[in-house]
């Protein structure tokens, strides 16, 4: 693609500020793009979006196409008319420095139920039929989704209020040579959906029928939040492309095993006729641990995908490209050969390799959508196979200045060494923060670094931005804690580790005019801040080719930067 050389911030909307315990799509988020475009950033990258299951990992999700109704605001939901300013005003006291799952999940259940009710007897016509174009445009996915919230939203009520009773010593008894205790318990409790009755696990016509009778009032609901998450984030994404600002999304290569994508099309999975995988995904030993990382989500029937036209490949693209403009998809590797791990191991180190469906999935995608703009996450194990994959793709690929400073002056993830195709990182989601990766680094690392930047060490954050902003890849991108100078502890998350991940927050007030002023001069310094013309003849449509439904209303307004403002004084 014609990408444009540009810089930007990584932040998830969870990190965003918020007094209802976790970053949401409202006033704060809009204060953040004003940010970024003060600061001459022309990228917002976040992590996936849909709704995180248990662990909280936005990797790990109920849906592939649903959206997390957490980032939801209930400032805009009061602003419609859908909570009363008490309902808003006497929330809890979260903490604004970490998201508070457990307190603000619940919290915002109680809001969301009130705001549903309130739609219901409030909402003007106009919302009403936008609310049902919403729920028939979506219902090739819409109805599996809403269905399985409400399926687990029940089952997990039943099943804590009879605690271990004889269902659950069956279901220990029948799943004894396939999970461990301490699975049989989450599985059972969580309500996973392959413990659900045995019509429903097999999708009987009868049983679907019986329970959406049943639940009907939680699926409506389900759906209401799922178009009003919608359409606070086009809202808010529209806000941000009228800044020439472009929004740079996450699709992870795998689903969830406990999901609606799975548990709707098993078929697309290599899982048996009880509803448990057979094999599921992980890398084998690496940097980020001695035993590998076994992520267990259930891997693709690739034969069966290829039968289809990869149709559900499509719909996924399509869908995500709907809502983001440039995707990033992760651990692409894994489309050239994966790492099969079996299901009832307990690490990733027995895994084996497979091969992937390669080129002929994105050129059935490319067929139907048009070009594609998307970055390949090629970190780790990378096989000289990956490498011509992504370059016959076009695809730019990913380089971490964490993982440069090793004395090889070959090393690929040193600037010198980057094809201009690339997407240069101070550090992701996965690594620690600048800080706390220079502090914890060896001496002989740190000398390196110092040698190579002639530098003394002691602002590192800001010296790596600008090495990132220095090079020739095409897009830099930092994490919101390098632009505050944060150490160790405010990293997003410890790959292998289950436990404090997802959590990270940061205040308004820690945004200072002054690092605006600093991001804007090394933008225009580096080339990073280009004059947008009127009419950019030259330049390659990055957008896919959907139907005019499907395609997001980007604005065509574009504003010319003021390239005398927020220069650094010497």
């Amino acid at each position: 693609m014609n990408f444009q050389r540009s810089s930007g911030i990584l932040l998830h909307p969870s990190s965003l500020p918020s007094k209802f315990g976790i970053g949401d799509f409202g006033p704060n988020a809009y204060k953040f793009v004003d940010y970024l475009e003060k600061s001459g950033q022309r990228l917002w990258q976040i992590l996936p979006l849909g709704p995180t299951s248990f662990g909280d990992s936005p990797y790990q999700s109920f849906s592939t196409f649903a959206g997390n109704t957490l980032f939801i605001s209930p400032d805009i939901l009061y602003k419609k008319g859908y909570l009363e300013e008490m309902d808003i005003e006497l929330s809890p006291i979260f903490s604004c420095k970490k998201v508070d799952y457990g307190n603000a999940i619940p919290f915002k259940k109680g809001l969301f139920e009130k705001a549903y009710r309130r739609f219901q007897k409030k909402a003007f016509t106009a919302d009403q039929a936008e609310f049902q174009k919403f729920c028939e445009k979506n219902s090739f996915w819409l109805e599996d989704y809403a269905l399985f919230a409400a399926l687990k939203d029940y089952f997990i009520a039943e099943r804590q209020g009879a605690g271990f009773s004889s269902e659950f010593y069956a279901f220990e008894e029948k799943t004894s040579k396939k999970l461990p205790k301490h699975l049989q318990k989450d599985y059972y409790f969580g309500a996973v959906w392959s413990t659900w009755p045995e019509d429903l696990v097999n999708r009987e016509y009868g049983a679907l029928e019986k329970w959406k009778r049943k639940l009907a009032t939680a699926i409506d609901r389900y759906k209401f939040l799922q178009f009003e998450f919608f359409r606070q984030w086009e809202e808010l994404k529209q806000y941000a492309n009228d800044k020439n600002i472009k929004i740079i999304g996450d699709v992870p290569i795998f689903v969830a095993y406990d999901s609606a994508d799975t548990w709707a099309n098993p078929k697309n999975y290599y899982i048996d006729e009880k509803g448990f995988p057979i094999v599921v995904a992980g890398v084998p030993p690496d940097y980020f641990s001695e035993t590998g990382q076994l992520w267990g989500n259930p891997l693709y029937n690739w034969e069966y995908h290829e039968k289809t036209g990869y149709q559900w490949w499509i719909d996924r693209i399509r869908c995500t490209l709907n809502m983001v403009d440039i995707l990033r998809i992760d651990h692409f590797r894994g489309f050239e050969s994966y790492w099969a791990v079996p299901f009832e191991d307990k690490d990733a180190t027995k895994g084996e390799w497979r091969k992937g469906p390669g080129e002929k999935l994105f050129m059935a995608v490319e067929k139907e959508l048009g070009k594609l703009p998307i970055i390949a996450e090629d970190l780790g194990i990378i096989t000289d196979d990956v490498r011509k994959l992504r370059k016959k793709l076009g695809f730019p690929g990913m380089r971490i200045l964490h993982f440069a400073f090793n004395e090889d002056s070959k090393n690929e993830y040193l600037p010198h060494n980057y094809e201009t195709n690339t997407v240069a990182y101070t550090g992701t989601h996965d690594n620690d923060t600048t800080i706390g990766w220079y502090t914890n680094g060896t001496e002989h690392e740190k000398d390196h670094v110092r040698r190579y930047m002639n530098i003394s060490g002691n602002d590192i954050a800001w010296d790596m931005i600008r090495l990132v902003m220095s090079s020739t890849a095409i897009f830099s991108i930092f994490p919101i804690q390098d632009v505050l100078r944060l150490d160790g502890n405010h990293r997003m998350n410890i790959p292998s580790t289950s436990n404090g991940n997802w959590q990270f927050r940061f205040e308004m007030s820690q945004l200072k005019e002054e690092d605006a002023q600093g991001l804007r001069y090394l933008s225009e310094l580096f080339n990073r801040l280009p004059e947008i013309q009127e009419n950019e003849e030259n330049e390659e449509e990055i957008t896919p080719v959907l139907t005019q439904e499907e395609k997001p209303s980007i604005s065509t307004k574009r504003e010319k930067p003021n390239r005398k403002q927020g220069r650094r004084k010497k």
